[in-house]
């Protein structure tokens, strides 16, 4: 398995939180020495944390928080800060200047791109790559019209253009149900309709890519098919992009896929991207977001299953170790993610499930 050299530091942001507590778990599988600094702007998150020393911090929208994180980086002798959230991405992207020589994330300019679906959507579109026919909503007069041309089949997807974990979307039979959707999250939750977009319905294989690069060159990539979804029963769309069950699959069409696309956003790509397909009712693979900067929910499966920790590799990668990886499809088959609330994720091989349990059928 991958180490580090003994003393390296290391801020997580968002800790207590699922993904930093995931994150945590992975860099210390990999080396128990690595020292790790948690911030977090809710007290009540924060006392979660598994990290070794934890920072209450304003929020990033605050101005005091570019120096409170300065003083605790210059403080706790950080030598990389380590986002793995779309908000906490953002943040650290747009004060990256401030953090020099602390940050491995791609360009601000793909950050930017990236977070906007449908504008992702565009451009992958027009450069030739597999995407749903996916429309912008200017109004609500104009829904009808999409679904004219979206064609007949239905359901339709209409989701957020932003956001994460499913945020905002749901299958759409009506024009009806498309404006009323989009009616209650502008009334209910100060979402307007400009947010939202409507596109084909994609029935198929879902599958999560994650990977990362140094200056435009693939160091490591991995794949997993979600099988079932956290939460997914609770919400109207019946789908989440968090599994609950997810299992490591070999797939070397998605992965030559999903790294034409990355190398098309930015043929110097550095950092974590973790990319979404999902089939088409032909069975074709879909690319459906792309995740700039950081990691999954999953990660854990990513890390502790296979020849290669991966959030250990972002730290060796990113303080300019030498990292030598012959082959970067590290793809190990039949490891399976299993989680639930207020459960550590379970990482098990497919030989393991039935050890210990009696089958009383």
């Amino acid at each position: 398995m991958d180490t580090v050299p003994v003393g390296h530091r290391v801020l997580i942001p968002g800790a207590g939180t699922g993904p930093g507590n995931s994150l945590v778990r992975s860099l210390r599988a990999a080396d128990p020495s690595i020292v790790i600094v948690g911030t977090h702007n809710d007290r009540f998150v924060l006392k979660k944390s598994w990290a070794d020393v934890n920072y209450l911090v304003p929020p990033p929208a605050r101005p005091r928080f570019a120096d409170a994180l300065r003083s605790i980086v210059r403080e706790e002798q950080v030598r990389l800060i380590f986002p793995n959230t779309d908000a906490d991405v953002k943040a650290f992207s747009d004060l990256r200047d401030q953090f020099p020589s602390r940050l491995f994330l791609p360009s601000k300019a793909v950050i930017d791109l990236c977070q906007d679906k449908h504008a992702l959507s565009a451009f992958l579109r027009s450069r030739g790559f597999p995407v749903a026919a996916s429309h912008e909503i200017a109004d609500l007069h104009a829904i009808e019209n999409i679904f004219e041309t979206l064609g007949a089949r239905r359901p339709i997807w209409c989701r957020a253009r932003a956001g994460f974990g499913s945020w905002g979307a749901t299958p759409v039979n009506t024009p009806e149900q498309a404006r009323s959707w989009i009616t209650y999250w502008e009334e209910m939750r100060g979402v307007p309709a400009t947010s939202f977009t409507l596109s084909e319905y994609l029935p198929g294989r879902d599958l999560g890519c994650q990977c990362l690069w140094k200056d435009g060159r693939l160091v490591l990539i991995k794949t997993a098919e979600r099988v079932s979804y956290f939460g997914g029963a609770d919400r109207p769309s019946g789908v989440s992009s968090n599994a609950a069950l997810a299992k490591t699959v070999v797939e070397p069409d998605a992965v030559r896929l999903c790294a034409g696309a990355i190398r098309a956003i930015d043929p110097q790509a550095t950092g974590a991207f973790t990319v979404d397909l999902k089939g088409d009712a032909t069975g074709r693979m879909c690319l459906t977001e792309i995740n700039a900067g950081r990691f999954i929910t999953t990660t854990n499966l990513f890390d502790l299953a296979g020849k290669h920790n991966m959030s250990i590799t972002y730290v060796r990668l990113a303080l300019g170790d030498d990292v030598a990886i012959d082959d970067p499809y590290d793809a190990p088959e039949d490891y399976y993610f299993v989680r639930d609330l207020d459960t550590v994720p379970a990482i098990l091989h497919g030989d393991e499930f039935f050890e210990g349990i009696v089958d009383a059928r």
